[in-house]
């Protein structure tokens, strides 16, 4: 069998976790389904591992396995071996899985506000949950860089930021001393900076305490920057383990090359559509004998679908691999995806949407001295025009006001000072961030997208032909016409929420943040789609982003937004090449890298 583990110091010998034959089956509504099988990997103290993998490969599942927290109404199956600081946690008792969770594993979740308790403040939740923390809790909080630690101590967790929310979860765990720390996508909905910021805290956590981190994302250039191993997980099994490094330059299984194939960064060619992961099958996971990635892999072989590839020396670095014609991989690499380039759009003089002058205020929890609260400036004075057939990326930190200002153009939200001019009555239609929330669950999709249609009855021939070539158009099968929410992927929600505004042709495409939770290969694909459609219908859009590398990718021109005020407009590759304003340069400079690999 191949060596998994890998020590960060020689005078360390024994791992502080050690997985060994993991196999997780839930069953749901009577019918079992395999999501984790023959897990194995080591952890040493200090260690930082990368499990990588899209959305469903069973990332999270790990992470809910190693805490003894799989729902307990999917009637959860463990086998195999979890032992964490030599204590066996397969098959124990309640008690010892509770010992654990409070003395030698902790979390940080990928939404800090649904892990804190909205009525309890941030000191009494330390004090509860670390009752026998040394140290006060400021003098914590104030480790993780928190401004005030004594108001932030003191706060509701709906008073704080995003980013304060997260360092309150960072400084929780960092309390309790844990041997492991399993840190689950808890950077995806942050921008840039803070993004940075939270990296540098997971690194100091794994350092000084000697903490192992298992760091669980769909974004390689994140994990990049972070890691010393990378775990690839697809279908519920690791397919390739070894350095961040060895990995981020010579990927040796066909789907972690494609992962990296299909990320996009500022040097990604713009002029033609992202390389995407080939399309999606049933999975064999199901299936003892046979590679779960064979139905999707360019280099599959009939041996793939007979065989089942064991974990074994990779051909080019020092990891493992769990594939039969790894050697062809290289190949493979070099073979990306020559797409035709983007046709030219033809932009118009005329005006889609016109901001003139806009100012915006919300009211704070503070009060004056006469019991008044106090405004907190949102927006000043803002002026950004986006013509027909053109596309503006709207950019910045969390808090900068770009969803507010997005929502003003929606006709959401009322402006206090200023005007808003559309180029016709024709209302703009907006794709939010989470596309499942965006959809009515009880609702069919067919309703659902066919219901901008008014008069047409969705029970004729005409009303389903209608719905169907909206789905069509947006690559979305129409058998799935009469599907729940529920019963789809999240990208298949995104094609949906798509297809329900484009079914009549809007002059005007409002997206917020549509691609900030999604793993890189449907982000890709979802980028490509709104290129395509945009191009297709003629359409205007505003993309609000975190993401200057998606920005730069999608638009025509990047407008800059911080603390409420516009700091730059200009072509993408202007504003990348030569940024104008100092806050553009910041954003630039936290952007992360593969080339980041390995350098901790």
């Amino acid at each position: 069998m191949v060596k998994l583990s890998h020590r960060m110091s020689e005078s360390v010998t024994e791992p502080v976790l050690a997985v060994k034959d993991l196999s997780v089956i839930l069953s749901r509504e009577g019918r079992p389904s395999r999501v984790l099988d023959g897990i194995s990997f080591d952890m040493f103290p200090g260690e930082i591992i990368a499990l990588v993998g899209e959305s469903g490969s069973g990332k999270t599942s790990i992470g809910l396995t190693l805490q003894g927290l799989l729902p307990r109404e999917y009637q959860p199956q463990v086998a195999g071996s979890i032992r964490l600081a030599g204590i066996e946690l397969v098959g124990s008792g309640r008690r010892t899985w509770q010992s654990a969770r409070r003395h030698l594993v902790r979390a940080i979740s990928q939404d800090p506000m649904g892990a804190l308790n909205p009525t309890m403040t941030i000191r009494r939740q330390m004090r509860e949950s670390n009752g026998g923390c040394e140290g006060s809790i400021e003098d914590w909080l104030s480790r993780t860089g928190l401004p005030d630690p004594d108001r932030i101590a003191d706060a509701l967790p709906h008073r704080l930021s995003g980013g304060q929310r997260q360092r309150v979860l960072i400084a929780m765990a960092m309390v309790a001393r844990p041997k492991l720390l399993i840190a689950d996508e808890p950077t995806t909905a942050l921008d840039v900076t803070m993004q940075a910021q939270i990296l540098d805290l997971l690194r100091d956590l794994a350092r000084d305490q000697q903490t192992a981190i298992l760091f669980v994302t769909h974004d390689l250039t994140v994990a990049a920057s972070l890691a010393d191993r990378v775990l690839v997980l697809y279908a519920g099994r690791i397919v390739e383990i070894g350095r961040m490094q060895d990995v981020a330059r010579n990927a040796t299984h066909p789907y972690s090359a494609g992962l990296l194939a299909a990320r996009f960064d500022l040097d990604s060619d713009r002029r033609r559509p992202l390389p995407t992961l080939p399309p999606e099958h049933t999975h064999s996971i199901n299936v003892e004998d046979a590679c779960a990635y064979a139905t999707r892999c360019p280099i599959a072989q009939p041996d793939c679908t007979a065989i089942r590839p064991p974990l074994e020396l990779a051909s080019v670095h020092g990891g493992a691999v769990a594939c039969l014609h790894h050697e062809q991989t290289p190949y493979l690499s070099a073979q990306r995806a020559d797409a035709k380039p983007w046709p030219a759009q033809a932009i118009q003089e005329t005006a889609a949407l016109r901001l003139s002058s806009i100012g915006k205020t919300y009211p704070t929890g503070a009060r004056s001295f006469w019991g008044r609260r106090k405004p907190q400036s949102v927006l000043r004075s803002v002026n950004l025009s986006i013509k027909l057939g053109e596309c503006v990326a709207l950019v910045g930190e969390s808090g900068a006001g770009k969803s507010t200002l997005l929502r003003i153009a929606a006709g959401l939200v009322v402006p206090e000072s200023g005007t808003v001019t559309r180029f016709d009555k024709l209302p703009p239609q907006v794709v939010f961030q989470d596309p499942v929330a965006a959809l009515t669950p009880w609702l069919t999709i067919g309703e659902q997208i066919g219901e901008r249609l008014r008069a047409v009855s969705l029970d004729s021939d005409y009303g389903r032909r209608r719905v169907g070539e909206a789905m069509k158009l947006v690559g979305l099968d129409p058998v799935l016409m009469d599907t729940l929410p529920a019963e789809m992927s999240v990208g298949q929600c995104q094609r949906a929420v798509l297809a329900r505004a484009i079914i009549v042709p809007p002059r005007l495409l409002l997206c917020d943040e549509p691609i900030s939770a999604m793993d890189v290969s449907l982000a890709a694909t979802t980028l490509n789609l709104l290129g395509d459609l945009r191009r297709r219908l003629d359409m205007a859009m505003l993309f609000v982003t975190h993401d200057l590398a998606a920005a730069r990718i999608i638009a025509d021109r990047v407008a800059v937004l911080k603390d409420g005020e516009l700091v730059e407009v200009a072509d993408p590759d202007a504003i990348i090449a030569a940024p104008q304003s100092a806050y553009t340069q910041s954003l630039i400079a936290a952007m992360p890298s593969l080339q980041a690999a390995g350098g901790r």
